[in-house]
């Protein structure tokens, strides 16, 4: 067996972005492990059932790739993508019940669809049915990282959507990104460490 990859440091550039303030990245496909779903995150048992069912087809699958590929992996930290048929509810109170979202975990390059489908049949006691694998391909992207609570993130969000990204000539192209690579359950929110992430095109 091979050592353990570490996700975080195999695509290092994947899962830093710079504090100060928005830089530009351009990132290829990588394949996940995704759930959609819609609802304030924290209150939503949509939101709570999803993490329920992506955790475990995803260590079930790192325990397949290892028992079976003899290839061992660290689960990554989650991921979401964010969106709402009106992007001002992200920074508006009282409209987080319109957000919706997707949830991810990054796979390896070598786990395949037939190898999560194994990792799925062997959790015949859980409802596994609405995650699925799938790829992602965001291109050119603006990225910071934001240190504190996710409350704080709305003026950062509104600067870059209605300042940082007309001033640089750019337009929306994809969903707002999110990378959480410290876990709120276990983490003071002033110490939480979220990577924001906007894929981005020429206006």
């Amino acid at each position: 067996m091979t050592g353990k990859t570490d996700l975080k440091k195999a695509a290092r550039n994947y899962f830093t972005a710079p504090k100060d303030d928005f830089g530009e990245a351009t990132f290829p496909a990588y394949n996940y492990l995704m759930i959609d779903g819609q609802g304030s995150p924290g209150e939503s048992e949509e939101y709570a059932a999803a993490l329920a069912a992506l955790y475990p087809l995803a260590y079930a699958t790192k325990f397949f790739s290892k028992k079976t590929l003899g290839r061992d992996y660290v689960v990554p930290p989650l991921e979401g993508l964010w969106f709402a048929d009106d992007m001002d509810a992200y920074v508006e109170p009282g409209r987080r019940g319109e957000w919706r979202w997707t949830l991810m975990l990054m796979l390896p390059d070598w786990i395949e669809a037939g190898h999560v489908e194994q990792a799925r049949a062997g959790k015949p006691d859980l409802d596994l049915s609405g995650v699925r694998m799938d790829s992602l391909e965001e291109g050119l992207c603006l990225s910071k990282l934001h240190v504190g609570p996710f409350a704080d993130e709305a003026p950062v969000l509104h600067r870059l959507h209605h300042e940082l990204i007309p001033q640089r000539g750019y337009a929306f192209n994809g969903q707002h990104h999110e990378i959480y690579l410290a876990d709120p359950r276990r983490t003071a929110p002033e110490k939480l460490r979220t990577i924001l992430r906007q894929p981005v095109k020429p206006a």
